[in-house]
């Protein structure tokens, strides 16, 4: 009966790490990250993301265009960067970034790539940062006015 029950147990459990491989990993970033920071903290060394700029509009673009900005920012602290993770606002936004700490003084980029399919209209998306910054967190924005396809609803062609 002990015997069943530890081999359970020891099927849930690898299930659950493989099953949950990548969450684990990204918790493991961020804890690290929270670490560095609380470390920093104590030390009075923090990392600070300097953008050249916060915001880009792409202007007018038509519907199902795929678009990208790249960002430049600086680390202008006096420790190491590290950014544990960035995510679009929705799935159309997507960044990439390095993932290697930046040290104090050097600059890096992040490529937002925005695909505007399905999106006609007025669009504003964001891209929340998580890093080792004072804050914590920090906000891209990209804007675009999308010219809707030909054909789509209150399109008529004559």
């Amino acid at each position: 009966m002990i015997r069943k029950t530890v081999g359970l147990l020891a099927i849930a459990s690898l299930v659950l790490t493989v099953s949950c491989k990548d969450n684990a990993s990204s918790k493991v970033e961020a804890s690290n990250v929270q670490e560095t920071a609380m470390r920093e903290e104590s030390t009075g060394k923090v990392p600070v993301m300097s953008f050249t700029e916060k915001e880009f509009d792409f202007g007018t673009i038509k519907e199902g265009d795929k678009v990208e900005h790249v960002f430049t920012f600086t680390n202008t602290g006096d420790a190491d960067l590290i950014i544990a993770d960035a995510k679009g606002s929705c799935g159309c936004t997507v960044p990439v970034f390095k993932k290697e700490p930046i040290k104090p003084g050097e600059t890096s980029t992040m490529k937002v790539t925005f695909d505007s399919t399905g999106k006609p209209g007025k669009q504003q998306k964001s891209v929340n940062i998580t890093a080792n910054t004072a804050s914590g967190n920090e906000l891209l924005t990209i804007k675009a006015e999308v010219t809707p396809k030909a054909g789509g609803i209150g399109v008529t062609n004559h």
